[in-house]
């Protein structure tokens, strides 16, 4: 695959996650009685469910699309619905398997092979048909069904809070994923951000949206198809201006595929920024132009900024929620222009994330390191990879950008504070060990923590956590990047079928996880399961290749370098990418070979 960044452009790599928001209730009239113990089908019974006859959706003119949230979901009783999603490893293919529990006793039933590609949902669940005023066939089109999509209780008596995670994961190196819907509850049918938008005029229409026959046949879901009327309606910024609410407009070239923008929170490369094919949910931004914020969305939807993962600049993904739920502030945030770097509480429109709290001082005592459950850091091989030149800013530079991912595999979370003292520029850190209780047992001296003052930057950031190095083909190290010191954060869900994975992780929130300048102490939580991606158009995510010749090298990205932090292995710390560099100064390429069954650049 060869990736060049045209003019000086830049594509900017992203991995959304589609957003999921806090308990709903679907209005639709459709609150269920709960089954009688007795009787209850071991297997849930699962059903389409529409919560409105009609919706009002909008179609920009600078941005002509319309996203099909129609408001449709799949309801969950007698039980849950749970599906595990895996891969022995990147040489094998992904499997799905439905997890069946009827009281304590857990069952499971291997789905049929190759029906699951990937991690971000089932593909081709949904079939929605539309007609307009007249009759006609416009639209016929099938979509995939992430059960963890947005999702609300559909009875009073059913569990208060959802037990399965917030998204469906889109790294192309994801491993494991628990996807869910549960008993009481109801998922949205609508892809979100990963659904492409469809071209309809301003007019009325009827869509019909039914569940396809495989899957119908593999769950017992009833044939019972949904109709909703449709209005589209045509609106433009000039109007939304004109009346003082919308957001200042910018240049055309900082719209996205299907009209979608991307965020300037977490800044460029210094000096320069990369470019990468990214994704049709990706965001696409001209070199150094302000992106404009997403559209308001329509009333029926309540689309708004909520959600954030990987340390980069990412669009909104756009939940499916009933609007009655959402707050006039999160309409206003919709509306609200995108700013550069973290700020309290959010960063570019991510959902907002309690960060762990540091200890209020210092340990006291002996360290010591007792032999209790510890993390087990690893790294994914490097993704979103793509060669730019230096622009203006650096001229006659090349270099080699990237994302990378380290994770935790458990089975403890990795937990590690810093203490300022005062005046003092760096944090001293500590790694701290837990018992099986939860209670703190002991403590360890690992390095420090210090402020990176750079634009998309601008928190604490531990020392030695990972290092990135370009290997030449011998495997011997050619270049090693300038950055060796990150932000630990949730980002991304690598791994939530791993001994005690958590899948609902708090410290996810780069602005609040990572402190601010002013902060006397940080405490940075990488939990089992998650992993913390760095984007490839952040500050050192990348090497400088203008002096290397042609051919064959590997980026390897390491965990725990200097071994610093205490591991239950520390053998299955680094992870190889290999890359083919061709071209010529000022116009270098970059080949990207599969990696195994992963064939993402």
């Amino acid at each position: 695959m060869m990736t060049r960044s045209p003019q000086g452009r830049t594509n900017r790599l992203t991995r959304p996650s589609i957003a999921v928001a806090a308990a709903v209730a679907v209005t639709a009239g459709v609150v269920a009685a709960a089954p009688d113990a007795k009787t209850a089908e071991p297997t849930p019974k699962l059903s389409l469910i529409a919560a409105s006859t009609s919706v009002t959706l909008d179609s920009w003119k600078d941005d002509p699309g319309v996203y099909l949230d129609l408001g449709t979901y799949l309801t969950s009783e007698n039980g849950a619905f749970e599906l595990k999603v895996t891969r022995k490893s990147y040489k094998d293919p992904v499997v799905a398997t439905q997890v069946l529990r009827n009281g304590k006793k857990t069952t499971t039933k291997a789905l049929p092979a190759g029906l699951v590609k990937d991690f971000s949902g089932l593909p081709g669940f949904a079939q929605v048909s539309v007609t307009d005023a007249a009759g006609k066939t416009v639209l016929k089109q099938t979509e995939a069904f992430c059960p963890n999509n947005a999702s609300g209780r559909i009875r009073p008596d059913a569990p208060a809070n959802s037990k399965y995670p917030q998204s469906c994961p889109v790294n192309p190196f994801t491993l494991g994923s628990v996807w869910g819907v549960e008993n009481g509850w109801a998922s949205n049918t609508y892809a979100g951000y990963y659904a492409k938008p469809v071209q309809l005029a301003a007019g009325t229409y009827t869509a019909k949206i039914s569940v396809t026959k495989k899957y119908r046949n593999l769950f017992g879901i009833a044939n019972k198809p949904q109709t909703v009327k449709v209005t589209v309606r045509e609106r433009s910024w000039e109007e939304e201006e004109g009346s003082g609410s919308a957001a200042p407009r910018s240049a055309k070239s900082a719209a996205g595929p299907q009209g979608h923008t991307g965020h300037t929170g977490h800044g460029g490369h210094e000096g320069h920024q990369q470019a990468a094919d990214a994704p049709a949910a990706s965001a696409h931004a001209a070199h150094g132009a302000p992106a404009r914020p997403e559209a308001p969305a329509a009333r029926t939807t309540g689309a708004a900024p909520t959600f954030n993962v990987g340390h980069g600049p990412y669009p909104p993904a756009p939940p499916a929620l009933p609007w009655a739920l959402k707050k006039e502030s999160l309409q206003r945030q919709a509306f609200s222009a995108a700013k550069v770097g973290d700020r309290p509480g959010q960063t570019d429109g991510s959902r907002q994330a309690p960060a762990a709290e540091p200890n209020a001082k210092r340990p006291t005592g002996k360290a010591t390191v007792p032999d209790v459950p510890k993390p087990d850091l690893r790294s994914l091989p490097a993704y979103g990879i793509t060669v730019s030149d230096g622009y203006e800013d650096v001229p006659g530079k090349d270099y080699l950008a990237f994302s990378a991912n380290v994770w935790n595999a458990g089975p403890a979370k990795l937990v590690v504070d810093g203490f300022r003292s005062p005046g003092k520029e760096l944090m001293d850190a500590y790694q701290y060990f837990y018992d099986a209780k939860g209670k703190q047992v002991g403590y360890t001296p690992t390095g420090t923590m210090e402020w990176d003052p750079r634009p998309g930057h601008e928190h604490w950031h531990f020392t030695d956590f990972a290092s990135y190095r370009l290997l030449k083909a011998d495997k011997k190290e050619s270049v090693r990047s300038g950055k060796e010191a990150f932000c630990l954060a949730n980002t991304d869900a690598v791994d939530y079928t791993v001994k005690n994975a958590n899948w609902h992780p708090g410290n996810t929130d780069l602005s609040t996880a990572c402190g601010q300048e002013n902060s006397i102490s940080v405490r940075e939580v990488l939990d089992v399961g998650s992993g913390d991606t760095y984007t490839q158009d952040l500050p050192g995510q990348s090497f400088d290749i203008t002096g290397l010749p042609n051919g064959t090298y590997y980026i390897q990205v390491l965990a725990n370098p200097e071994n610093r932090l205490k591991e239950t292995n520390h053998k299955n710390n680094s992870a190889l990418r290999k890359v083919v560099l061709g071209g010529k100064k000022g116009a270098r390429t970059v080949k990207v070979p599969a990696h195994d069954l992963v064939n993402a650049n």
